[in-house]
């Protein structure tokens, strides 16, 4: 990722940040850096070969996804477990998501539900770990299991409460990684199909305790004192 001097122009310029940008993201979601790393501008533009301007714009645009901490005075570091932003984040989920839950319940037509049940069905089918990608879930996991969370949200028929998952979901993307890992012994599988069931059955008191209780264990792990998972 060696900057030229192609890349010195602002399109260039644009194009390495976006690439510096990808690196650090996946790097993070991937747990190459551990939960209060400090991520140092100048070394990872020596490692990339990109100038400490570009990194900055990247390292902001994490900060901004929630994925690192900008510190005053100290540069920027990845999170840490005890950042009181995941279980605030947690909090605006099980408000906001179990009242989405039983509009779509009460909302969704037959396509609504044919996407719930297709989208668990991918979920089922897709392996959520694979020795080239890391520790951490899969990106074809990943993506499998946000749509399935999403599709049950999408019979709401609201776009502002859409976007608000959305946001409030890459926001406690990084927490749900490493929630998996301090709880092995989480049924994963098993709590989706039963979100699956509950809501197709159109049983809307019992998807959303569902759903909330799903949400404050991915949140609750990350208080408790059980070490990560190798």
């Amino acid at each position: 990722m060696t900057q030229t001097a192609h890349g010195s122009s602002p399109a260039g310029k644009r194009m390495l940040s976006e690439q510096v940008h990808a690196h650090l993201r996946d790097a993070i979601m991937r747990g190459d850096h551990a939960p209060g790393d400090p991520l140092k501008p100048q070394d990872i533009a020596r490692e990339l070969g990109v100038s400490l301007a570009v990194v900055r714009e990247a390292l902001v645009r994490v900060v901004g996804e929630g994925l690192a901490d900008r510190l005053p005075n100290r540069g920027f570091a990845v999170p840490a477990f005890s950042d009181r932003r995941w279980q605030e984040v947690a909090e605006a989920r099980r408000t906001i998501e179990p009242v989405m839950l039983r509009m779509s319940i009460e909302r969704g037509d037959l396509d609504w539900e044919a996407r719930v049940r297709a989208a668990h069905h991918r979920l089922v089918r897709t392996a959520p770990y694979a020795p080239e990608e890391g520790v951490n879930y899969t990106e074809a996991w990943a993506e499998a299991h946000r749509l399935f969370h999403r599709a049950l949200l999408e019979g709401c028929g609201n776009p502002v409460l859409l976007e608000t998952f959305d946001r409030l979901w890459t926001a406690s993307e990084l927490a749900r990684r490493w929630s998996a890992h301090r709880r092995p012994d989480r049924d994963g599988e098993a709590e989706h199909r039963r979100l699956e069931e509950t809501a197709l059955a159109r049983d809307a008191d019992t998807a959303a305790e569902v759903l909330t209780r799903h949400l404050t264990m991915t949140a609750a792990a990350l208080t408790e004192d059980t070490p990560p998972s190798p």
